[in-house]
């Protein structure tokens, strides 16, 4: 399974766009926005939380998880790369709460517990893309790079990695999308961030609170997913890119 960028995520990216538009057009409609920015405050400060666990926890996600799925396309471990994928797959087969409760048994309640469950379920899309995007470079330039004379460690990054990237990238898009909307989970480990406004409204049956929660974790995760889809377009290089 990989996870790489075309029209069709694009598409995604405008539905879901124009979807929050409408929902926030019911909500100026309905009355609701100006009950909704009353919790500016609380929501600026909640929103600071939610970002801080999903850039920490999709730090820790890149940091093990590039590397690993490097070292699963390497010799030593290449014929293991289907038995490590799954024992990473079951980060995301078992349920967030789950982890997040397993989490919370070694690490205790807060935000190591929130981050280690979210590095969990952010794993899997990178190391797989990873995988997949150094399996796609094409023979034919390993095997000039070996013909000039290049080590292993010249060829990875010289070579294998650029050619790579894009589809890597794709994996880090989706990941970090996943991280963002899975944040709010958080709240139900002490962790905090925006799932706090998102869960107190639905123990009060406010909706007002609960989409003081729900709009901006949703206009969070667009963004990044936008801001990383550009990266996408505009890092890499035009001879390497389908997108250009």
């Amino acid at each position: 399974m990989t996870t790489s960028s075309s029209p069709a995520s694009s598409y995604t990216s405008i539905v879901s766009s124009l979807a929050l538009v409408a929902l926030g057009a019911w909500a100026a409609s309905s009355g609701l926005l100006g009950t909704i920015l009353s919790y500016r405050e609380d929501i600026l400060y909640l929103a600071g939380q939610h970002l801080m666990l999903v850039a920490y926890s999709s730090a820790l996600a890149l940091a093990i998880g590039l590397p690993l799925g490097i070292a699963l396309t390497r010799k030593p471990l290449r014929y293991h790369a289907d038995a490590i994928t799954q024992v990473i797959n079951l980060g995301t087969t078992i349920p967030t709460l789950a982890v997040l409760a397993l989490a919370m048994s070694f690490l205790g309640i807060g935000a190591p517990s929130a981050i280690f469950g979210l590095t969990v379920l952010t794993l899997l899309p990178i190391v797989l893309n990873t995988i997949a995007g150094l399996s796609m470079v094409p023979r034919y330039l390993v095997e000039a790079a070996t013909g000039m004379g290049m080590t292993d460690r010249q060829i990875l990054f010289r070579v294998e990695l650029p050619n790579a990237l894009f589809v890597i990238l794709a994996g880090v898009r989706t990941a970090i999308a996943i991280n963002v909307g899975t944040a709010p989970l958080a709240f139900l480990v002490g962790g905090g961030g925006l799932g706090e406004l998102i869960f107190t409204g639905i123990d009060l049956m406010d909706t007002s609170m609960l989409l003081a929660g729900a709009i901006p974790t949703a206009m969070l995760a667009i963004v990044a997913d936008f801001a990383i889809g550009q990266c996408q377009y505009w890092l890499i290089p035009r001879g390497v890119n389908p997108l250009r």
